[in-house]
């Protein structure tokens, strides 16, 4: 016997495309096969596509952090905010500047009815002019004293006519006003204070008043900090997102529901499924690794198939001579041998019936384009397969129209029916009718096989379709068969590319579901000599 060199190479790394006795390179733990077997890894399709999302939001904020916050709450002045209070401080100043110094308290009061701010007058020194009294928080009373303004209204002595006061200065030309936000607690509130260049009269040397606006809300009723553009930088950065995620999610899901789909197909027996394996990355590499299995599975099972009809095969011809040896040994045995002679007559038979079962299966199992598939009228089939199982007729119900057509092998369809009644009238014909019904819908044909019996475990309704299982206790080896009856009506539909499925009926009972192609319609050409068939 020939053992293999040690310095033999394993073909393994022939097919990944390595050198003879050359190691997979690894960085950092990481294997990295050939660029023809493997060109981008998943992984770093995914980390990549994530840091370049990360950099285009974080490019975004920087620019909307760069635009709104500069240095504190004084930079949710610098935007539309500070353009919103800079207008409703001009308005007010215009109104003040317009009215006696005695309504001015009514003046600020109705702007806080109008914005449902607090608005305030103080001067430079810290005292307040007009509004309801308010006791100013030291930071507050500082950003009053230090902010610098647009400096005194005229700069000069009274003009004549008005006496010391004289007449309202002019106001300068329009421009931005000096600003600032603070935010004290307890209690919580914001605080924002707008320079005006407006005529104190109660003093002698007029100059510029701060108006304090003051909100619990650093909304402020929508003057201080208007959340809407930033709604729409949220709601523009998920959809950015979104976009951006979309074409690589989608790649992925689609091959994975591909895989799942076709990992489903094959573990119900559909080896001939394949699956795209185009990806240059991990899913790639699974979608040859289920090509590959199931080209494996596909030839176990056609090996096994092939072994057990092979060896039935081989069994016909001894089990029929030893049929034949009994026969003539039965009639030379006296009449004590031929007790042991009948004896062996029953395991002969019953060996044979293993045999033929196993022939029946190894028949059965053709590959689905071997099976030449026509349309067949139903109802005459299914009273063959009862006429052939059923004794008593009346045991079965038969419940198929008469014009209904299945695309089917008629041996393949009456083996599986014959089968399927066998079963019911061996188990269930003491209980209570057993009934074989078909309905037709679009495309499909639906036949049930149903019974009144004890029915099986509900755990056993996936496996009672393999080959040589026996449910306990309701289908003992005593009272069944070899197990093989429920497996060739599985192998047979699927032959005739149909399903076929099993429940528990309630209360009781078994029904078996056989789904088949029906025969698509006939329909009359345009030329009345001619027909067609409608896909």
């Amino acid at each position: 016997m020939k053992t293999q060199p040690k310095n033999r190479i394993p073909n393994s790394e022939f097919r990944n495309g390595a050198e003879p006795g050359a190691a997979p390179a690894s960085v950092f733990g990481f294997r990295f096969l050939p660029a023809s077997r493997l060109r981008f890894p998943l992984y770093a399709k995914i980390l990549l596509w994530f840091f370049l999302n990360l950099l285009c939001l974080g490019l975004v904020f920087y620019g909307v952090f760069r635009a709104q916050f500069r240095l504190g709450l004084d930079s949710l002045l610098i935007g539309h905010a500070g353009d919103r209070i800079q207008a409703v401080s001009e308005l007010i100043a215009a109104e003040l500047d317009a009215a006696p110094a005695a309504q001015w308290d009514e003046v600020l009061e109705r702007f806080t009815d109008a914005y449902q701010v607090h608005f305030l007058l103080f001067r430079l020194d810290g005292s307040q002019a007009a509004g309801e009294p308010t006791l100013l928080p030291p930071e507050v009373r500082a950003k009053i004293m230090t902010m610098r303004g647009p400096g005194p209204l005229a700069g000069r002595g009274p003009p004549p006519g008005r006496g010391p006061l004289g007449p309202p200065a002019p106001l300068p030309p329009p421009g931005p006003l000096p600003k600032f936000m603070v935010h004290t607690s307890p209690p919580s509130r914001y605080w924002v204070g707008v320079r005006l260049p407006l005529a104190d009269p109660e003093r002698h040397r007029p100059g510029p008043v701060t108006v304090l606006a003051v909100s619990h809300s650093i909304r402020g009723g929508g003057l201080f900090f208007d959340p809407t553009p930033w709604l729409a930088v949220g709601g523009g950065v998920v959809c950015f997102s979104v976009l951006f995620w979309i074409p690589l999610v989608r790649g992925l899901t689609r091959s994975i529901s591909q895989m799942t789909r076709a990992t489903e197909q094959i573990a119900e027996g559909r080896f001939d499924t394949r699956v795209a394996a185009t990806r240059g990355d991990e899913l790639g590499r699974l979608g040859q690794a289920i090509n590959q299995m199931a080209a494996r599975l596909k030839g176990f099972v056609t090996g096994q198939r092939r072994f057990l009809g092979d060896i039935a095969h081989e069994l016909c011809s001894p089990i029929a001579r030893i049929q034949v040896a009994l026969g003539i040994l039965e009639q030379r045995a006296d009449g004590e041998q031929k007790e042991y002679v009948n004896d062996l007559r029953d395991d002969v038979q019953r060996m044979s019936n293993l045999v033929h079962e196993l022939l029946s299966f190894s028949k059965a199992s053709l590959e689905p384009t071997a099976v030449k598939l026509q349309p067949v009228d139903l109802r005459p089939l299914v009273e063959q397969a009862v006429h052939r199982e059923a004794a008593d007729a009346s045991q079965v119900r038969i419940a198929v129209p008469n014009e209904l057509q299945v695309l089917a092998d008629p041996e393949l369809l009456v083996r599986s029916l014959a089968n399927l009644v066998r079963n019911a009238v061996r188990y269930a014909a003491h209980a209570g009718p057993i009934t074989v019904s078909a309905e037709g819908a679009e495309d499909l044909v639906t036949i049930t096989v149903a019974d009144c019996g004890p029915g099986v475990p509900a755990a056993s309704l996936a496996q009672l379709f393999d080959p040589f299982y026996r449910p306990e206790p309701s289908r003992s080896a005593e009272t069944g068969g070899v197990g093989l009856g429920l497996a060739i009506v599985k192998t047979c539909i699927e032959s005739c590319q149909g399903t076929v499925s099993c429940r528990n009926r309630m209360p009781s009972g078994l029904e078996v579901t056989l789904r088949l192609r029906s025969v698509p319609s006939v329909k009359v050409a345009s030329n009345p000599g001619q027909t067609g068939v409608k896909p």
